[in-house]
């Protein structure tokens, strides 16, 4: 075989195989591009810019609401502390337990004005003590060991008067006006009267309903 049929045979079997790569890389390409049809460079950059500004939108969403509900409870408090006469912190203690206890300010604020009128050293003849008048006996069944004096701090008399009043509540089935008697009489003494079939209102629980919806 002459030099030239050589030449002849290397070339055609290099163009051969050139032909079956490429042959099979167009294929391979084809077939991707039917399957996942991959974006371009531009559409993936894109997709994400849009993603990112949707999680930036939905954080910013959720410090406005943040900012929003601080603002409102800021303006909860000073409506209160205007209408009660009482210092501002006062007021967001008051507001700020009874939220954490489930109870209504519209109760909470009214009930302590007429157990106590907002004084934290108050207490009756029936040795009801503090802001909330709530039982040295009662506040134990809650913090066992508890000191009359401790149960004089605002923040401990207020959450303990307020637990009290939620559980009677829910004892209750959401009856205000029920519960606050029996916060007021006791519930033995309410129970006891209905039992009679007599009549346990005494305008306690009027008093404190009208006093929160004014």
């Amino acid at each position: 075989m002459n030099t030239r049929t050589q030449s002849l045979l290397v070339q055609g079997t290099l163009i051969l195989v050139g032909a079956l790569i490429v042959s099979g890389i167009g294929g391979w390409v084809r077939g991707a591009s039917a399957d996942s049809d991959p974006p371009s460079f531009t559409e993936t950059a894109l997709l994400v810019e849009v993603r990112t500004l949707r999680q930036e939108l939905d954080a910013k969403q959720g410090e406005i609401d943040v900012v929003r509900l601080q603002l409102e409870r800021a303006n909860a408090v000073l409506d209160y502390s205007e209408r009660y006469r009482i210092p501002a912190d006062f007021a967001a203690a008051v507001y700020d337990i009874a939220l954490s206890e489930g109870l209504s300010p519209e109760v909470a604020f009214p009930l302590v004005r007429l157990e106590s009128r907002f004084d934290p050293r108050a207490r009756s003849s029936a040795g009801a003590v503090g802001l909330t008048q709530v039982l040295p006996s009662t506040a134990r069944l809650y913090e066992p060991g508890l000191t009359d004096e401790q149960l004089y701090d605002r923040d401990t008399n207020l959450r303990l008067g307020f637990r009290y009043l939620k559980d009677l509540l829910d004892r209750y089935e959401g009856n205000i006006e029920r519960a606050l008697l029996a916060y007021n009489r006791g519930p033995a003494r309410v129970q006891e009267l209905l039992e009679q079939g007599r009549d346990p209102r005494n305008g306690y629980a009027a008093a404190i309903i009208r006093d929160g919806r004014r």
